[in-house]
């Protein structure tokens, strides 16, 4: 996956630029992002502080490392039933 080449902090430091009146057009202008990326941040960090984003952030890669436990189990499972199952 790609990384942004905007921090949390960042992001948030925009979207906190457009509630304070800056319109979305001048936004994307400014720091060279396009209507999409802007209204993506908006969905995802809207209404977030710093440390929510952190947060935020250690729980995704939280959840992905337990997904990755996850599949590694159901692997090991699958091929234990398989081992099981053949004759000897």
């Amino acid at each position: 996956m790609k990384r942004s080449r905007f921090s949390e902090e960042q992001i948030i430091g925009v979207l906190k630029e457009h509630q304070a009146g800056l319109s979305a057009a001048e936004l994307c202008r400014k720091h060279g992002i396009s209507d999409a990326t802007f209204y993506k941040w908006r969905s995802k960090y809207g209404g977030m502080e710093v440390s929510d984003a952190r947060k935020l952030r250690s729980l995704e890669d939280e959840n992905l490392k337990l997904k990755r436990l996850l599949a590694e189990q159901v692997l090991d499972n699958a091929t234990l039933k398989e081992m099981l199952g053949k004759n000897f």
